[in-house]
Order: C-alpha cells, then sequence, then structure tokens
C-alpha cells in the first residue's frame, strides 16, 4: 500500500510540473471534439429513423405493448 501511494504521488508531482508544456494541444483537442460533433451529426443524418425505430420496438416490447 505504501508503494501505492509513493508511485501516486511521484506519478501527480510529475505531471504538475509538466502540466504546462500540454497547454499548446487544446487546438488538437477542439478538432477532435469538432470531428467527433460531425461523424455524430452524419450517422445520426444516414440512420436516424431506423435507430428512432429500433429503439421505439424495443421500449413497446418491454413495456409490453407489442
Amino acid at each position: 500500500m505504501h508503494t501505492l501511494k509513493r508511485r501516486l504521488s511521484i506519478y501527480l508531482q510529475t505531471r504538475l510540473r509538466n502540466l504546462h508544456d500540454e497547454r499548446g494541444d487544446v487546438p488538437g483537442w477542439v478538432l477532435v471534439t469538432l470531428m467527433t460533433a460531425g461523424l455524430v451529426v452524419a450517422l445520426w443524418a444516414v440512420a436516424g429513423p431506423t435507430l428512432t425505430q429500433v429503439f421505439n420496438d424495443a421500449i413497446a416490447k418491454v413495456t409490453g405493448a407489442i
């Protein structure tokens, strides 16, 4: 248990020292977020009605409506 705490402490100290180095990666995260949102919108446009129908059928079967 003691070694785990020691390793965690060293890891956190190292991360805090290197924190200023990671600020330059913000545009990368913005790009990843925008690309993910674009993929979700594109997939929903193509498969939205089918996914909605599958969901509604599954809910109807669980609630006993069918």
